[in-house]
């Protein structure tokens, strides 16, 4: 299981910056990129990798994560500054959508770096004051505060000086909300991947204890 979800949590963070191109709205309550609907999914899955594997397995997959980033941003880089095919029409649109310009990059990069590490770290925390007690306290308490430093850090950097400092910080305000929301309901997968990766971690216990006697 744990490598079924370090691979579902680098292919989220590659979609969500695939995504991250289009804006959506939820009405007139918030605009926000298009990537916060899969960014979010990556939380349940480094709680879980703390829950059921431990700390530094879930650090492990935050570093993997960054380092794929890195590699795809690098690539993709190279891809848009590649010869185009004469008879290909749409390279201004494939740099529109593929291109990131540099700021926006950094803040990505950056806010993606500090607020998974403080996720692991607050989860951890709780889990031994806890034991296997109260997951859903662990899973919303470290996913709230993270997801706040991580909308704080991308905004800020990414946007800062290019908008009057009220619309900067109601647009933290609102995607944030909007990202606590999708965190409160991630709760019951959480319990699910749990769940699954004990149920298997046991199993294989099991199979290895066999083996030996």
């Amino acid at each position: 299981m744990l490598l079924y979800l370090n691979g579902a949590f680098v292919g989220f963070l590659i979609l969500a910056n695939i995504l991250g191109a289009k804006l959506i709205s939820f009405g007139d309550f918030a605009v926000l990129p298009a990537a916060v609907v899969v960014y979010i999914c990556t939380y349940p899955i480094t709680d879980t990798i703390t829950e059921v594997y431990g700390k530094e397995a879930a650090r492990k997959t935050v570093m993997a994560g960054l380092f794929t980033q890195v590699a795809a941003l690098i690539f993709i880089y190279i891809t848009i500054h590649l010869p185009s095919a004469p008879f290909f029409e749409f390279q201004t649109e494939f740099e529109t959508i593929m291109g990131t310009g540099f700021r926006v990059t950094m803040a990505s990069l950056l806010s993606f770096l500090i607020s998974q590490n403080l996720d692991v770290t607050i989860f951890n925390k709780l889990k031994m004051k806890h034991g296997e007690k109260h997951l859903w306290v662990r899973n919303n308490v470290s996913t709230g505060v993270s997801q706040f430093v991580d909308t704080t850090i991308f905004i800020t950097i990414a946007f800062f000086g290019t908008m009057p400092t009220t619309a900067l910080l109601a647009m933290i305000v609102t995607q944030y909300i909007v990202k606590l929301i999708f965190a409160f309901l991630d709760t019951p997968v959480v319990y699910l991947l749990v769940k699954l990766c004990r149920r298997e971690k046991e199993n294989r216990h099991k199979e290895m204890m066999q083996s030996v006697s």
